[in-house]
């Protein structure tokens, strides 16, 4: 006798998890999860925000000041990494979406390398602020390395470090996640009745990159 599950005929998806009645329903009840977990993030990240804002109202000056020790050229050209980083993992979902999988691998790929740059990029600009004696709170000792600060810098650059250093994190753990959905893509996992763990990787990976594209504006461009 069939189960119910199985729809009174045919096999039944090996990544059917028992507890729900339909894969439509399975899929619906982990981007639903994916979205509770997107938006506990974006609550964390808003108190980060709130805090520079405030340092933004206290000390204006300051902030204007100390911004302009931040490299633009690196923070744009990780702002351009991270859009095409968006795109490729759009690429990604669309091509597990499709039953493409050589499509879904190779633009897992690309949106790791992409994620490789923007490590690298972000590596090469903190040794940099180190070697010049800028560090968060109140490790900071630019003074010593020759470098004039109006005001408290060192409250801009913690807030600049843990919000930076926070995203950061988060683009490692994505990275991780990426591959594991490669590897999972190679052994062919992924189609278009299954590509929910594709998707809610997009979305955090987008998420990752929406927070980047608020950080460089208010952090590297402040006027």
């Amino acid at each position: 006798m069939s189960s119910s599950h199985d729809h009174g005929h045919g096999e039944r998806n090996p990544f059917h998890a028992h507890h729900f009645d339909t894969m439509d329903q399975q899929q619906s009840a982990c981007k639903f999860g994916m979205w509770l977990f997107l938006s506990t993030e974006l609550l964390m990240f808003s108190g980060l925000f709130l805090a520079y804002f405030l340092i933004r109202m206290f000390y204006p000056e300051m902030v204007l000041g100390a911004s302009e020790h931040l490299n633009k050229w690196m923070g744009g050209l990780n702002t351009v990494v991270l859009i095409v980083s968006s795109w490729t993992m759009a690429l990604a979902v669309r091509a597990a979406q499709t039953n493409n999988t050589p499509e879904c691998k190779r633009n897992l790929i690309y949106t790791l390398i992409c994620a490789g740059i923007f490590m690298c990029v972000k590596y090469v600009e903190y040794t940099t602020k180190f070697d010049h004696g800028i560090f968060p709170g109140r490790f900071f000792e630019a003074q010593c390395h020759g470098y004039a600060f109006e005001g408290l810098p060192h409250i801009f650059f913690a807030v600049y470090f843990v919000m930076t250093g926070l995203h950061g994190v988060h683009v490692l753990v994505g990275m991780g996640i990426i591959a594991w959905i490669y590897l999972r893509a190679a052994r062919g996992e992924f189609s278009s009745e299954n590509y929910i763990a594709v998707e809610n990787t997009g979305l955090y990976w987008h998420l990752v990159d929406l927070i980047w594209i608020f950080l460089f504006p208010l952090l590297y461009l402040v006027k």
